[in-house]
């Protein structure tokens, strides 16, 4: 459907008003601006485009005064996006795409259906039958915690079907301060809606209303061109006004600009495991899930101006923030009756000291303890020392095997009376402000390794001893480098593999673990890009399966000097005549990069980086780590 598509249903349904949020302002309602509150971003991994930064410098630009960030099922992202946002002078709003249950407890695997035997699967419940769809946005700080609550819980209870799910019971529980809505296409009450089950679609929305309250739950409508949008969107503002819901207009952004579109088609390749060749990949139908302007998101609900007031009401009700600071929370160890964490933490340093020096303490030895003690003190982290070389020495007890000391925590000389790590710093030259520095904030960060067979044993140990609440396993997130994007992205385009290992081959080394980005093979700004003309030269052009092949690798047809080796007849530009040794284009970028060798450059990596820069700055893979 082409922008304003929803003209024919919005003039069949001139006569039926439907209610603005109180909340909305006359000076918003008249300001023509937008607030896009549905927003997939690199933390919707493997299918959310829209870098954090782009995001925003997108959206200031457009004068668009807030933005939200609606990640899949995960909240993970929630503190980068409000730190960045100040920069950018942009309001954010933190939300959450809940999975919710359909109708099920969160720990009930069985797949559920709401149609019948000859229900089309698209049209039904979506994941097979495992959940529906939610969109959640925090009103204030208590809204946020309890979005935090109910992911935690959700994810320990049980992750099925990818995605930690909520259902009614933690809704009903947390609640408050949170703002919801009908969701998109994928929400309970579409899905209703698309079956014919108008009445129990209205049952559930009116359930949703009552427990989130009148004034924090909303009608969410979409227009993408879809025909499941098209389908329902006549019923969904019919059911909007029997239950006086308002309008909120939203769209479903996973990328920032809209020529992103084809980039994002390789991401969601790159998740499913197909190829763009494939007829039948995941892929998404329309090509408009991008920041669209305030006037292009007036104009298609032109008829429906509430829809884009709400946008701004809404981020008008929103306020949260996270609160930082240097040591603010710190683990307390329970230390003997008569003593608090400075003065145990002292006894405990001096009890190691002789322990580890049986026939004497050494000057040098003494004199670094006591200069690590005043610095640890000073910024009060004495409990967080004790708390470590307590379930440390507990694994050492019990037999369970534990790592030396790695990083940065092996140069204190406490951590070694206290048998956090077991190597002396100071004949070994260990630096003790690489891991905590009086000069500056730092926090001490411990790298511990235990065996891996009884690294469960110390976890429950830690677990019975602080309490439940005050334990819990994070994510850390890697990021696809340049060189495996180039292979993803060789892959999508239905190339063998060995062409992405020779391009990538042929790209600068990575220096001290950080490799050139692909942008800075085509910036001349960039530090790296001397380097990075090896990777493009003597490149011909290059031609999709079918109809092109890939760049040639500098590692193939190219000297130590970088001069065409080719033979004449190999190289198109020469064929005519044997008795050149290289083509004008070979001989060009034997010399230093110039305007020539840059063309060649972007004409032969276009189309492949096209892919592999989406790949590269979206995709992130998650593992757990406890802490």
């Amino acid at each position: 459907m082409p922008i304003g598509g929803l003209s024919e249903v919005g003039s069949r349904l001139t006569a039926m008003s439907v209610p603005s949020a109180s909340a909305a302002s006359p000076r918003s309602s008249s300001s023509g601006s937008f607030v896009h509150l549905h927003n997939h971003t690199e933390y919707s991994m493997l299918d959310g485009a829209a870098r954090i930064d782009d995001l925003f410098a997108a959206a200031a630009e457009m004068g668009m005064p807030a933005l939200a960030t609606t990640d899949h099922g995960y909240l993970f992202g929630a503190y980068e996006f409000w730190k960045k946002s100040a920069k950018f002078g942009v309001k954010p709003i933190v939300g959450l795409e809940a999975y919710v249950t359909p109708g099920t407890h969160r720990t009930d695997r069985t797949r559920v259906r709401y149609g019948n035997d000859q229900t089309r699967g698209s049209d039904d419940v979506s994941g097979s039958g495992a959940y529906t769809h939610m969109t959640l946005w925090a009103r204030n700080n208590t809204g946020m915690h309890n979005l935090f609550r109910m992911d935690s819980f959700a994810s320990l209870d049980q992750v099925y079907a990818k995605w930690p799910r909520l259902d009614r019971e933690l809704l009903e529980t947390y609640h408050e301060g949170l703002i919801a809505t009908t969701g998109c296409p994928s929400g309970e009450v579409q899905t209703r809606l698309r079956l014919g089950q108008y009445d129990i679609a209205l049952e559930k929305a009116a359930e949703m209303r009552d427990i989130f309250g009148k004034e924090n739950f909303y009608c969410e409508v979409m227009d993408h061109g879809l025909d499941i949008e098209k389908r329902i969107m006549r019923d969904l503002l019919r059911l909007a006004k029997e239950l006086d819901l308002p309008l909120v207009a939203t769209n479903d952004l996973h990328y920032t600009r809209a020529e992103d579109a084809k980039a994002h088609s390789a991401l969601l390749c790159v998740q499913s495991g197909s190829t763009l060749m494939d007829p039948d990949r995941f892929k998404f139908d329309a090509d408009l899930f991008y920041l669209r302007s305030a006037e292009e998101m007036r104009q298609v609900w032109r008829d429906y101006p509430e829809a884009c007031d709400n946008t701004l009401a809404i981020a008008e009700m929103c306020e949260i923030s996270f609160s930082e600071g240097e040591g603010r929370f710190m683990p307390r160890f329970p230390c003997p009756p008569g003593e608090d964490e400075t003065s145990w933490f002292i006894k405990e340093v001096e009890r190691g000291l002789a322990a580890r020096f049986p026939e004497g303490v050494p000057d040098y030895a003494r004199k670094q303890a006591a200069y690590e003690q005043d610095v640890i003190i000073g910024k009060g982290y004495p409990g967080y020392f004790l708390v470590v070389a307590d379930f440390i020495n507990w694994a050492k007890n019990n037999g369970i095997r534990v790592g030396p000391g790695r990083g940065s925590g092996a140069g204190s000389m406490c951590a070694y009376a206290m048998r956090i790590t077991d190597l002396d710093p100071v004949p070994h030259g260990l630096i003790f402000e690489r891991f905590l520095n009086p000069e500056r904030p730092s926090m001490p960060d411990f790298d511990v390794d235990f065996d891996e067979r009884r690294r469960g044993e110390v976890i429950a140990y830690v677990t019975e001893k602080y309490g439940a609440e005050r334990v819990a396993q994070i994510v850390t997130y890697g990021t696809i480098k340049a060189k495996q994007a180039v292979k993803d992205a060789g892959r999508v385009l239905g190339h063998p593999f060995a062409v992405g290992e020779k391009l990538t081959k042929a790209m600068p080394p990575d220096v001290m673990g950080k490799g050139i980005p692909l942008a800075g093979i085509f910036d001349p700004a960039h530090k790296r890009y001397a380097e990075a003309g090896s990777s493009a030269r003597c490149t011909t052009r290059t031609r999709s399966p079918r109809r092109s092949s890939p760049p040639r690798s500098a590692s193939r047809g190219s000297s130590a000097s970088g001069a065409c080796t080719r033979r004449a007849s190999s190289c198109p530009a020469s064929r005519s005549s044997t008795s050149s040794r290289s083509c004008a284009g070979c001989r060009t970028a034997r010399s230093s990069p110039s305007s020539t060798t840059r063309a060649v450059r972007r004409s032969a990596w276009s189309r492949w980086t096209s892919s592999a820069c989406a790949t590269s700055r979206s995709s992130m893979t998650p593992s757990r780590t406890s802490r």
